[in-house]
C-alpha cells in the first residue's frame, strides 16, 4: 500500500504542485485548504506524514492549531510545517508543538521530497527489529519501536518521531556521547543547532512531566548529549 501524505495549504497553485511533486515519487496524495476540511478527513483517516502551511485561509496561526490537534490523536505521526515567513518565533513555534521539520515556501520541490524521503527513512529505520527483539529497554525506560512508543517507569511518555528518534539514538548507547552531527548521519537527516536544542528540552520536559527527577538526558558541554541510567 502506498504512503499516504496530507498537503494542508491554501494556496491552490503551491498544493497542487506539491501534490504533483509526491505522486511522481509514488506517494498517495490528499490534500486540503483549510484546518476544518483537514481534520475531518484525519478523523476517519490518519495519513502517514502531514505537511502543512502555517497561515490557512482567514488563520493566519491555523497550522499551528491543526499540529496540536494531529498531535492528540497520532503522538508520533511526522509533520512538517511550510510557510512563507522566514522567521525564527515561527520555527521556535513549530518545534515546540512537535513538528519534525520546518521549511519555507521558496525550496524547491525536489529539496521538498528529499526531506520528507528522510523522514519515512527515519520511521523505517525505527522499526527494523532490533538484534534481541524491537523493545529497546534502559532501566526505567522502554521504548517499542514498532509501536513508537515511549514509557517511563511503565508511564507513557507520548513523544514525536523526531523526540522517539533522538531518544533511541542515546539511549542505545548509555554513557557514549553524541554530537549533534552524529546524531544527525544516524538519521538521515538535515538539522541545525537550535533544532536539536529544541528537541533535547521537549524531550525532558515530557520525561519530567512523569517523573519529576528525569535527569537521563545530559548535556555534554561543546559536545553533545548522552545517555545516562
Amino acid at each position: 500500500m502506498k504512503r499516504l501524505i496530507a498537503i494542508v495549504e491554501d494556496e491552490a497553485a503551491i498544493r497542487d504542485n506539491y501534490a504533483a511533486a509526491f505522486a511522481r515519487e509514488g506517494y498517495a496524495v490528499r490534500t486540503y485548504a483549510n484546518r476544518a476540511q483537514a481534520m475531518s478527513a484525519f478523523a476517519a483517516r490518519l495519513p502517514d506524514l502531514a505537511v502543512i502551511d502555517i497561515s490557512l485561509e482567514d488563520e493566519p496561526e491555523g497550522g499551528f492549531e491543526l499540529c496540536r490537534q494531529l498531535r492528540a490523536l497520532a503522538p508520533a505521526l511526522p509533520i512538517i510545517f511550510l510557510t512563507a515567513r522566514d522567521s525564527e518565533l515561527d520555527a521556535v513555534s513549530g518545534l515546540r508543538l512537535g513538528a519534525d521539520d520546518f521549511l519555507t515556501k521558496d525550496l524547491s520541490l525536489a529539496h521538498l521530497s528529499a526531506r520528507v524521503n528522510a523522514l519515512f527513512r527515519r520511521v523505517d529505520a525505527l522499526r527494523k527489529p532490533e538484534q534481541a527483539g524491537d523493545v529497546l529497554r534502559r532501566g526505567p525506560l522502554t521504548l517499542d519501536t514498532e509501536r513508537m512508543q515511549a514509557q517511563w517507569d511503565g508511564k507513557v511518555v507520548l513523544l514525536s518521531l523526531t523526540e522517539f528518534w533522538i531518544v533511541h539514538a542515546l539511549a542505545r548507547h548509555p554513557g557514549h556521547v553524541r554530537n549533534r552531527q552524529q546524531l544527525m548521519d544516524a538519521a538521515n537527516v538535515v538539522l541545525d543547532d537550535n533544532t536539536i536544542t529544541s528537541h533535547v528540552k521537549r524531550i525532558r520536559r515530557k520525561f519530567q512531566g512523569v517523573d519529576p527527577h528525569f535527569d537521563a538526558v545530559q548535556t555534554v558541554y561543546g559536545m553533545g548529549y548522552r545517555w545516562v541510567e
